[in-house]
């Protein structure tokens, strides 16, 4: 049995689409769709009782959830891709970041911007959410730009940790919110890997 692997175009989900795209694993996509409510269907929540995306059912049938459980399952299953360092000061920094990307750009600073009403029930209070969410995304950047700086990956090679840096970036780039020079170096540099072009047209991206 394939593995099933619940996305949302251009989510964080595409962070571990790349991942899959990667390690060439045969996987179906299921497209969920945020803003319709999917997330939240009994079918869904059967699967995934936390309603996020991205969700990964594997050959077993059993489903992993959050966006670090899943690449870091991946890499782990599949050492040959050499997605997590082997010395454990790299796996190590691979996961700093890779948490940082989730837990402070996406969870603290994208989320305001994305979905400002779930900090706020006032909407003349939304201006200065978003306000704050953007602070939050340029100091976070700020410091993943000093991180790289001489880098062409998070750490010597390309890692999970450069697939979760790519999605913030991108939506960075979707909403003209410019990256400073080694963030920016980082993303146009992934957007030239074979995997990373496929994903982002079949999600309907270019």
């Amino acid at each position: 049995m394939a593995m099933r692997f619940y996305m949302t175009p251009g989510s964080c989900s595409t962070g571990i689409h790349i991942l899959l795209e990667e390690l060439d694993l045969p996987f179906e996509a299921w497209i969920v769709n945020l803003p319709a409510g999917e997330h939240h269907k009994p079918e869904y929540r059967a699967i995934n009782p936390k309603s996020t995306i991205p969700t990964l059912v594997r050959q077993d049938g059993t489903a992993l959830t959050e966006f670090q459980a899943i690449a870091w399952w991946l890499a782990r299953a599949h050492p040959k891709a050499k997605l997590l360092p082997e010395y454990p000061d790299g796996e190590a920094r691979v996961l700093e970041v890779m948490d940082y990307v989730v837990g402070t750009l996406h969870g603290q600073g994208f989320a305001r911007i994305f979905i400002t009403d779930t900090f706020t029930p006032n909407v003349a209070d939304h201006a200065a959410v978003q306000a704050r969410g953007r602070e939050i995304v340029n100091q976070g950047f700020a410091i993943l730009n000093d991180a790289l700086a001489g880098l062409d990956y998070v750490t010597g090679g390309f890692s999970i940790a450069d697939a979760a840096l790519f999605y913030v970036e991108f939506w960075a780039d979707r909403l003209g919110i410019p990256l400073p020079e080694h963030c920016d170096a980082h993303y146009q540099r992934l957007r030239t890997r074979p995997a990373v072009q496929r994903v982002l047209r079949e999600e309907g991206y270019r």
